[in-house]
């Protein structure tokens, strides 16, 4: 078994069953579509978990299926603000803890607002970023949703963005 992680502590500490699945890490390729491929669960079921920042409302996160873009629009439509953006690459690791590859709600260095988007009650287990690239953890949406005091809203998208 891989070594326990932050995020993993955080289930363990909540009384939360999970999964702990480790895959080899291509640092050409971090993608969550190759991640979900290594893991052996299909894009959709495999969450990413994005750092944004709001112009009235500051940092949150967005956590959209593998094989979905974040509607940046819609998002904004939830969370209050004008407009939403990406944080830079740089940015990620200072305000989360983590790096890219490897960002996940559970652990972070500040509890930011979280925004799941509503597929994630499609299935009975999904997998997310343990808090380091090469390990997944494999979870109920349910409790994910919970421990992370999210707010579901649909905010993935399969379109192109504009």
């Amino acid at each position: 078994m891989s070594r326990k992680t932050n995020a993993a502590r955080l289930l363990d500490e909540a009384g939360i069953s999970y999964e702990l699945r480790s895959y080899p890490v291509d640092l050409d390729d971090l993608s969550a579509l190759s991640v979900a491929a290594k893991v052996g669960l299909p894009p959709e079921q495999l969450f990413k978990t994005l750092v944004v920042r709001g112009d009235r409302y500051g940092i949150c996160f967005a956590v959209v299926p593998g094989d979905s873009r974040l509607d940046l629009k819609a998002l904004a439509r939830v969370t209050g603000d004008r407009k939403i953006e990406p944080v830079t690459l740089k940015e990620v690791q200072p305000l989360t803890g983590y790096v890219r590859g490897g960002v996940t709600v559970l652990g972070a260095k500040k509890a930011y607002p979280v925004y799941v988007d509503t597929t994630i009650e499609l299935f009975e287990t999904v997998s997310i970023s343990a808090g380091e690239r090469g390990l997944q953890i494999l979870l109920a949406p349910a409790d994910y949703l919970r421990i992370c005091n999210a707010t579901r809203a649909e905010i993935g998208t399969s379109e192109p963005r504009s």
